[in-house]
């Protein structure tokens, strides 16, 4: 690593970065107030909503969600994913039965969700059992999204070493090949998974940081209650 002229290592310029930023600049961002008492019973009504409003406000992907899942030894782990639906099922997200991701939820069936929408100052943490849905379900979803989706499942070897870039774009200008002709084409280890949500918190930000924090739980079969928690 080399120094600045004043002797300092250049890595130091990573302070001068993080000082210089603001969360939730005036004129980027807006901080809607937050009724919770006009929340409704149950979270899916309101992340449909506050998805809705995310989407108005201009959020460039606001289905991108980071999945945290563990191994078999509880070691954390975490990544981007997109979000695929939310019903009665749950959250739902896919990816290869053979990826890591995939691996830790065949070893711990249970993950966590957590989105960021900066346009609103607004966060929805989602916590819950994962089971894998039938593979009709699975192919069908896959062959509802675009043929770049599809391309990309076809490719494989999700979490692989890989030797070369070069490998990487052969694999993947064959796998295109393939979806463009056979679009019907199957993905045998592609799996859809669905998140049924033990725990809910929506987190609204506020500009005096006196941010609102609604937390929604149940235990399995039971209703949903619901409380504040101090930000």
């Amino acid at each position: 690593m080399g120094e600045t002229t004043d002797g300092t290592a250049e890595g130091r310029d990573l302070d001068g970065l993080l000082r210089s930023l603001r969360v939730w600049a005036p004129g980027a961002t807006s901080l809607p107030a937050f009724d919770v008492g006009a929340a409704p019973g149950e979270p899916s009504a309101l992340f449909t909503t506050w998805f809705a409003e995310a989407v108005a406000a201009g959020e460039r992907e606001p289905h991108a969600v980071s999945l945290a899942t563990a191994d078999e030894e509880g070691r954390p782990d975490v990544r981007i994913v997109v979000l695929h639906g939310a019903d009665e099922r749950g959250w739902s997200f896919a990816t290869h039965r053979t990826s890591r991701k995939g691996g830790h939820l065949a070893a711990r069936p249970y993950a966590a969700l957590a989105f960021y929408w900066p346009a609103l100052g607004r966060q929805v943490r989602v916590r819950g059992p994962v089971t894998a849905a039938p593979a009709a379900e699975a192919r069908s979803d896959l062959h509802a999204r675009s043929t770049g989706a599809l391309a990309a499942a076809l490719t494989g070897h999700q979490s692989e070493p890989l030797a070369s870039l070069d490998d990487l774009r052969t694999a993947s200008e064959a796998a295109w090949d393939r979806a463009r002709t056979h679009p019907e084409t199957e993905s045998p280890t592609w799996t859809l998974y669905h998140l049924a949500p033990e725990e809910v918190e929506f987190f609204q930000g506020e500009e005096h940081r006196r941010h609102v924090r609604l937390r929604y739980w149940r235990e399995a079969g039971e209703p949903w209650q619901r409380g504040l928690l101090w930000p």
